[in-house]
């Protein structure tokens, strides 16, 4: 069974260390202390943390229910406007997401730099590595 460290487990939900270790003293999260004091969590518990996370995430940002389950909250980072289409670059954490979408719609969006902005990704084909 492998077990994630602290920095480990907050670097893969995406959120502090020092998220992680309040989720642990709150008993959200379970944790085992290594004879060296350290923390570690179980994969399966760190797993279903996240996707219990997932759930209340999704439906927050959301603000109802969707069939994609994929969202990437971020921040515009870039965008390309031409006579029909854009080209929109969102910074996701770690994830760079870029969407083509017509021009018409990232005007109505108001899609700038700097604008918080969430990805929804809707796909069935799905490359999964490790």
């Amino acid at each position: 069974m492998p077990t994630f460290g602290i920095s480990e487990s907050a670097e893969l939900l995406g959120v502090s260390a020092d998220t992680v270790r309040r989720w642990i003293d709150a008993g959200k999260l379970p944790a085992e202390r290594e004879p060296n004091g350290h923390r570690r969590v179980e994969g399966t518990n760190l797993a279903a943390f996240a996707a219990s996370l997932g759930d209340t995430a999704e439906q927050e940002r959301a603000g109802g229910t969707s069939s994609a389950r994929n969202r990437f909250r971020g921040i515009v980072t870039r965008v390309v406007r031409d006579g029909v289409m854009a080209q929109v670059e969102i910074q996701a954490g770690p994830h760079r997401v870029v969407s083509l979408m017509s021009r018409e719609a990232a005007d109505q969006l108001d899609l700038q730099v700097g604008t918080v902005a969430v990805a929804v990704v809707k796909s069935t084909n799905v490359v999964v590595e490790l």
